[in-house]
């Protein structure tokens, strides 16, 4: 099978790469330039860098496969980057890897595997996909390392995306696939993996996005639940719900105050206590259904942050791609332009955007 590799320079995609190879198939690297290196800029973050692509090519070489790099700047910029801004210019928290992952690797990648002739786009993704004979439908599944799965940044792909699909990497820890990259001798093997967003250079993503803000950002004041002025703040964009450090608060109790809600046409943060902050429902848009949209409420375990613990819930389609969910128990800092995906047992049963 001729297979096409999303080469990130990193040790997961060329394990992907290499066990695709060393299985006996026609492996094809790829790996995308997202932003203009004329100027002398050499990364974003720890990723993403001048130097990475130089890694994926070195691994190309190692296993003697092709290596081509092809330019998704503009696409990168419009619906990863300016997305970005934009969220957190309304009030809303972003999860860029979700539209990177599934809008711009999957979506255009697929494109070009095409224009190879390949059957098969593959990723270092943590996660499984499989066909169930039942239903004959695709099912996305978590990666079997709990540490590194990485499936709820995948719950928009669709079954034309999980079709062409592979991850090579999720039936495996990680410890498995470092040990697979040094027996193989990739020059990658001891790389440490990305942890930033990967276009915030030094990690300051307020500076950031009000460099891209017109006017820069816009002050604004704290509110308490009653409505009373705490203080001022340099713009709605620098703060996210859940956050307690940075506010430069002080309650009259002493007890910590919290982020409970973005207010950017008022320029208003609200503050309050820890337990202001737990909520029983959500509503979702842009959901995406992996099989099918369900007919009548369905159990899940819901899960609102890529580190958060799913729980138990019931979640009901309300049509227009959106949905409500209900949570059996309170949960913690429900936060507007995350994600919250929807599982049963290990498979993702769909997703979508929190309002």
């Amino acid at each position: 099978m001729r297979i096409v590799v999303a080469m990130s320079g990193g040790v997961d995609s060329s394990v992907a790469a290499a066990l695709l190879a060393d299985e006996g198939h026609e492996v094809i690297g790829l790996s995308m330039q997202l932003y203009d290196q004329s100027e002398g800029q050499t990364s974003f973050g720890s990723c993403c860098s001048i130097d990475d692509l130089h890694d994926a090519r070195k691994v190309a070489s190692a296993l003697d496969i092709p290596h081509y790099i092809v330019n998704f700047e503009r696409r990168f910029d419009e619906q990863v980057v300016s997305n970005f801004v934009r969220e957190y210019a309304a009030g809303r928290t972003p999860l860029p890897c979700v539209h990177c992952n599934s809008d711009l690797k999957f979506a255009t990648l697929a494109e070009r595997a095409s224009a190879f002739g390949a059957d098969a786009v593959a990723t270092g993704h943590y996660a499984r996909v499989e066909r169930d004979a039942a239903s004959d439908q695709y099912l996305l599944r978590r990666g079997v390392d709990p540490a590194k799965d990485q499936s709820y940044f995948l719950f928009s792909l669709t079954q034309a995306q999980l079709a062409a699909a592979c991850f090579p990497v999720g039936d495996r820890p990680k410890a498995a696939v470092r040990a697979y990259a040094r027996e193989r001798g990739l020059p990658v093997a001891e790389k440490p993996d990305s942890q930033e967003i990967c276009f915030i250079p030094d990690h300051d993503y307020r500076s950031f996005v009000e460099t891209r803000l017109p006017g820069g950002g816009r002050e604004g004041v704290f509110l308490d639940e009653q409505g009373r002025v705490l203080g001022s703040h340099d713009g709605v964009h620098r703060f996210t719900v859940g956050q307690r450090k940075g506010l430069g608060l002080a309650s009259p109790g002493g007890a910590p105050m919290y982020v409970l809600a973005l207010r950017p046409a008022t320029r208003q943060v609200l503050v309050g206590p820890k337990q202001s902050l737990e909520r029983t429902t959500l509503t979702a848009s842009l959901v995406n259904w992996i099989a099918r949209e369900p007919a009548a409420p369905l159990r899940v375990r819901a899960q609102i942050r890529h580190r958060h613990e799913a729980a138990a819930a019931t979640v009901r389609a309300l049509g227009d791609a959106r949905a409500e969910v209900v949570f059996d128990a309170p949960q913690i800092a429900i936060t507007p332009g995350q994600a919250v995906v929807f599982y049963d047992h290990d498979v993702v049963i769909g997703g979508g955007w929190i309002d």
